[in-house]
């Protein structure tokens, strides 16, 4: 194994999602406005049954509306950075060895204020002893003003509120001598994503170098640098290479036909994932390499460019680029956190307590079957990185002759997925269940008209070849006019005439029998998929019960619906590593952190009847995590029938012993009214998130034959589905 941290190293530490503002089902779109004295954001709320959007306004005074069961901060990721003791060890240390003295220190994407807090102790600072002067000052700048809000009180428990200035806007609107008396001496910051640059670090620092920092300030941290590595994975490949596992279906449908190779296709950019989870399937090919160095104590460039000799270690076929980031927090060389997977030596990784989901490695695909190399030779690896992104080319310097060439830069037509996506629409069994099940569902039917509810241009595809009389009209809810051009580029090789596939007029709320010739719709199906819907909770994905309710009136007596009904299912599971990533809040580095937990959703000590929400998870990517109960099914949705409130209870006996943290949930999908065909997402089928609903407090179980008292043996699982919001609430009784 290669240590990449010097050996001064006194600290290392841990890994965090792409961004940590992810809401669900409330995607973050906030838009400052600031009228007079006070100040207002509008929040952008989303009705996953209907994909429809409304503007929640949000004033600097009034409390964050809370119109769901879960708070509006709870399905973000700072309860699971603040619930990373490694990196807010190495951030206190930092602080407490750079501040020695009165200074200006500013805090860019403060949140709940714990680095102000930390500069401001550092300083001596307390509500007791100074208040705010320019010598000895600490400003606070968050532009989230719901976090603004959850970072006053947190200051005033705390006792912080005189000595630390909150700025609500964004830094790149602070002016000296407007906002901030002075310019800075010290800047603190975590703006910082799975790729480092996601969250806008270079313009954040560019901006505060020109117009908010003394000349060579202090920093924490210091520098950053990441750092790649070559690997060849099965899984991998298959998040990609559509063209390539396509082939082996045999079904006759060509999503990218020949020719085509990326028409379809991920985007070219890095991917955020627990690489651990996959490192049985992973095998090395290269020692791992230095990318890029970025300083914080300097202004950084927009962009930037290298050019590397790497020599592979193995023989084999290169499928991705893993990458992580090293970040220095002080100007010696002594603290240090880490990103990179476990298999790279480092200290932090000696601790199997620490699993985070707010910071992960990255994974770049090369495009194709990747590059097959030989043990020994040298490939050209170029890196470029623009503002806010970083991306890679491999060169092999030996002539390819047997190698398709594959160019995602064309100025063809392309329609871009994400990466499970495209690994569901490669995989054979998948794929033959859905033509299956199409198939049976044509039988015996002229000229059906048929609707596709959701995004999927697979089962569009799949109709048309199928049925050479079908009309389809395809919905196409959120790929719109890109889902409408790719299916007329790949109707030809799909032999299929785009004349008889009708896409649904943009922005048109329902089907009428207007949209339809006034005939009846024979088969209404859907896989179902959602463009844009990535990270939602697997029943929100009941959006095609909705939908199918919505159309009732023009449907026929006889339709087929598909998929016919959907069933709830879940287990019990161990999972310390997302329970613990997502505990209550006490003392962090010394500062009370205790009222925030209730607006973040922390498991733990909330007050009655508050519980932590259900949060979507790969939980195959959630650290240590093992089932305590055979799968049980908790309620059935009926799509026979419009949509309906639903309840469900099932006693569920625990087959393993072991701490219960929560329950694992998801949707399996019946295809047909027999019940022969279905299409399950639990957490075996690695494409799919489930949903995990944790306890408040882990509870020992066990079965009967242990004979211990202090087991639970059982326990009553009740579950309700509200057809109004989309909302699955989940109660247990243990016994």
């Amino acid at each position: 194994m290669l240590s990449l941290i010097p050996k001064a190293l006194t600290l290392s530490l841990s890994s965090r999602t792409t961004t940590r503002l992810i809401l669900i089902p409330l995607p973050l779109k906030p838009v400052a406005s600031r009228p007079m004295s006070t100040q207002r954001m509008f929040q952008l709320k989303l009705d996953p049954l209907t994909g429809n959007s409304e503007w929640v306004v949000i004033e600097e005074n009034e409390d964050v509306p809370e119109s769901s069961q879960e708070p509006l901060l709870a399905t973000t990721s700072y309860l699971d950075m603040l619930n990373d003791s490694y990196r807010n060890r190495a951030y206190r240390l930092a602080i407490d060895k750079m501040i020695t003295k009165s200074c200006h220190v500013l805090d860019i994407g403060a949140g709940t204020g714990l680095l102000s807090m930390m500069a401001a102790r550092a300083m001596g600072s307390s509500d007791s002893t100074t208040s705010l002067n320019t010598k000895g000052m600490v400003t606070a700048c968050e532009s989230y003003l719901p976090m603004v809000k959850l970072m006053k009180k947190v200051l005033h428990v705390n006792g912080m509120g005189r000595n630390i200035k909150v700025i609500n806007k964004r830094s790149d609107e602070l002016e000296v001598g407007v906002d901030i008396d002075s310019r800075a001496d010290i800047l603190v910051s975590e703006i910082l994503d799975s790729e480092l640059l996601g969250e806008g670090l270079i313009p954040t620092l560019q901006h505060a170098h020109d117009r908010l920092l003394v000349e060579n300030p202090l920093t924490v941290p210091y520098r950053a640098t990441t750092y790649g590595q070559l690997v060849e994975s099965t899984f991998l490949w298959k998040l990609h290479d559509l063209y390539n596992n396509e082939a082996k279906a045999l079904d006759g449908i060509h999503l990218v036909p020949p020719g085509m190779d990326s028409i379809l296709h991920v985007k070219s950019q890095q991917y955020a994932m627990h690489c651990d989870a996959i490192t049985k399937e992973i095998k090395l090919l290269s020692e791992p390499f230095k990318i890029f160095e970025f300083d914080f104590w300097k202004r950084p460039d927009s962009h930037g460019e290298t050019e590397l000799q790497i020599k592979s270690t193995d023989d084999g076929r290169v499928h991705a680029v893993v990458s992580w980031w090293v970040l220095q927090l002080d100007r010696e060389g002594t603290i240090f956190y880490s990103t990179a997977p476990r298999w790279i030596s480092l200290p932090i990784h000696k601790s199997t307590g620490n699993w985070c989901d707010h910071w992960k490695q990255c994974v770049w695909f090369i495009p194709g079957k990747g590059m097959s190399i030989c043990k020994g030779e040298e490939l050209l690896f170029h890196a470029l990185h623009t503002e806010t992104s970083v991306s890679y080319e491999l060169k092999s310097q030996i002539p390819i002759t047997d190698e398709r060439q594959h160019n995602l830069n064309g100025k063809d037509f392309q329609l871009a997925l994400p990466p499970e996506r495209i690994a569901i629409y490669g995989d054979g069994e998948w794929r033959l269940s859905m033509v299956m099940a199409m198939r049976n569902a044509l039988q015996g039917r002229v000229q059906p008209l048929c609707v596709v509810a959701d995004d999927s241009v697979f089962l569009t595809i799949c109709v048309a070849r199928l049925s050479k009389t079908a009309h389809v009209l395809s919905l196409l809810p959120g790929l719109g006019d890109k889902g409408a051009q790719y299916l007329r580029t790949v109707a030809d090789p799909n032999c299929f005439s785009i004349d008889r596939v009708e896409i649904l007029q943009k922005g048109k709320k329902c089907l009428t029998m207007d949209d339809t010739q006034q005939k009846k719709v024979d088969l209404l199906i859907g896989e179902p998929y959602y463009f844009g819907n990535d990270g939602m909770l697997p029943w929100q994905n009941l959006r095609f019960w909705k939908e199918r309710s919505k159309l009732d009136p023009v449907l026929s007596k006889e339709v087929i619906i598909m998929p016919f009904k959907g069933i709830l299912k879940a287990c019990a599971i161990f999972c310390p590593d997302i329970w613990n990533s997502r505990r209550s809040l006490s003392k962090i580095e010394g500062f009370d952190h205790a009222v925030v937990n209730t607006s973040l959703g922390a498991c733990g000590d909330l007050p009655a009847p508050k519980e932590g929400p259900c949060l979507p998870f790969f939980t195959w990517q959630c650290g240590e995590i093992k089932k305590l109960s055979n799968v049980f099914t908790v309620m059935e949705f009926d799509f026979s029938k419009p949509i309906s409130p639903c309840q469900g209870k099932v006693q569920v006996e625990f087959t393993e012993p072991g701490l219960c943290h929560g329950f694992a949930l998801w949707v399996d999908w019946v295809l047909d009214s027999e019940n022969s065909i279905v299409i399950s997402t639990g957490p075996d089928k690695r494409y799919w998130k489930q949903g995990v609903k944790l306890m408040a407090k882990p509870v020992a179980v066990g079965f009967k034959e242990f004979g211990r008292t202090d087991l639970c043996s059982s326990t009553l699982v009740e579950a309700s589905f509200d057809p109004s919001n989309g909302e699955l609430n989940v109660q247990h009784t243990f016994s």
